[in-house]
């Protein structure tokens, strides 16, 4: 593989090629090239392959693509294959949403621990997962080393939160608390994930699709 800096935009894109190579194979689909792959994903056959080039030589030119070879390389590209350990640190109606209804070990990660101050929810399993007072989160993590924290606390607490994490070693903080969290740590990788901006989105084509009907 090779080792030059890889852009952030052909990053962001791994996920989706994971998510397109998973729907060929469930669609049964052996190989595919370069060009039928864009043209699924709205991308050109030159940026495939340009993409897929800063790691390495993937397939062969006139023969394509095989989707599950392929799709193995990108999930070990993603580190799907290291099974990154995972805690939520705020169990509230996101968190538990998360508990119950994402697929961590789908994705390759292995949730282990959970965190809140609410009396009603701590000591209980979610999921089969624990569920420990916050209060004892940094004795934990340092005694229970940990990949990446998942956080969904109130706003006014995540920045004190985060720091804290930090602190205990964590090296990637997943943000779900709709503000955008920067910590001043090299080692350390913040991913803020705000759901509004999707919505905004949206609510942008909408409007221009709208204001175009009202053109016509």
């Amino acid at each position: 593989m090779k080792r030059e800096r890889i852009s952030n935009n052909v990053i962001r894109r791994l996920p989706m090629y994971l998510r397109k190579l998973d729907d060929l194979i469930y669609h049964g689909v052996d190989r595919i090239s370069s060009g039928e792959l864009g043209k699924q994903m709205g991308l050109t056959p030159s940026q495939i392959r340009q993409d897929f080039s800063c790691f390495g030589e993937f397939g062969q030119q006139g023969y394509g693509y095989r989707v599950t070879e392929l799709r193995e390389q990108v999930a070990r590209i993603l580190g799907m294959h290291k099974g990154f350990t995972v805690a939520i640190v705020g169990v509230g109606n996101l968190g538990h949403a998360l508990m119950q209804n994402f697929g961590f070990e789908e994705q390759g990660f292995n949730l282990v621990a959970a965190f809140d101050l609410s009396p009603d929810i701590v000591g209980n399993m979610i999921s089969g997962v624990p569920v420990y007072d916050s209060s004892t989160l940094s004795d934990w993590l340092k005694n229970n080393p940990i990949d990446i924290v998942v956080l969904t606390v109130p706003r006014n607490i995540a920045r004190s939160m985060a720091e804290t994490i930090a602190d205990c070693g964590v090296k990637g903080i997943w943000n779900f608390t709709n503000i955008e969290l920067e910590l001043d740590r090299p080692d350390v990788r913040v991913e803020n994930i705000h759901f509004s901006d999707s919505l905004l989105t949206l609510g942008y084509f909408l409007a221009e699709q709208d204001n175009m009907e009202k053109r016509k």
